[in-house]
């Protein structure tokens, strides 16, 4: 519990000497929360990334500017690809081990939500990690359904010669549920930001500047270098790339 205000007296009634009343000021200013960096840069240009490619793929699908729709898939790809790898060997909270939990804990997270708790969650909680990673598969398995659509139609990819065609509209078909099924899970997506700004908690602000105040008994966690997400992009690019020629 914070202490604010003037110390107390002793129960003997003697003045508080300026030396305790320092230490104990202290002790209180180091019990208050902090500013801690929590995202790091690429797992949120990542994230805002995503937004505007998912929005720009809406808005040309829905004006069949089919031309950009699959350069905006082909760029979700290799985005994907890279934000898989970053899970695997990137920082600390982006990191799928330091996020995914049981699903009996996503579950006790979801109805704790009725509760107004202090978060003090560094990363995505239990029930979001979930999310993470479903609109992730959703997005992977939306792509590669897609890049195939387009190869079948333009006669590109060497994998359309083998596939049946009733395969193949099986394909086509599946990249239209799978769409519906993304704009569903955004919908979700964003109604939970909403929630949980009604209740108090922002967690958006977080997704802009990277920070989040925390208890001071919780370490920041560890960032990978900015360097090697690049290393890790361009190799996201050239797996895509691969999977455009073949697909």
């Amino acid at each position: 519990m914070e202490v604010f205000g003037p110390l107390p007296l002793p129960l003997d009634s003697s003045p508080v000497s300026d030396r305790e009343a320092e230490s104990a000021g202290l002790t209180g200013q180091a019990s208050r929360p902090r500013s801690v960096l929590v995202w790091d840069l690429p797992t949120r240009l990542f994230h805002w990334m995503i937004v505007v490619l998912v929005a720009g793929a809406y808005l040309t699908e829905r004006l069949n500017w089919m031309h950009w729709h699959v350069r905006i898939g082909e760029s979700l790809l290799a985005l994907v690809i890279f934000r898989l790898l970053w899970g695997w060997a990137g920082s600390e909270t982006a990191r799928f081990r330091s996020f995914l939990a049981s699903p009996a804990a996503a579950l006790r997270h979801l109805r704790r939500m009725v509760r107004h708790e202090p978060d003090s969650q560094v990363g995505h909680n239990p029930a979001g990690g979930w999310m993470v990673l479903f609109l992730l598969a959703l997005l992977l398995g939306e792509a590669l359904t897609g890049i195939y659509v387009n190869n079948d139609i333009a006669n590109q990819g060497p994998l359309t010669d083998w596939v049946p065609a009733s395969v193949a509209n099986g394909i086509m078909d599946l990249h239209s549920l799978l769409w519906d099924v993304l704009l569903a899970a955004v919908a979700l997506h964003v109604a939970v930001i909403v929630l949980y700004a009604a209740r108090g908690d922002n967690l958006l602000g977080p997704m802009l500047t990277g920070r989040k105040r925390l208890p001071p008994g919780i370490p920041a966690p560890r960032r990978a270098p900015v360097w090697f997400a690049l290393v890790l992009l361009a190799g996201g690019a050239i797996i895509a790339a691969l999977l455009l020629r073949y697909l």
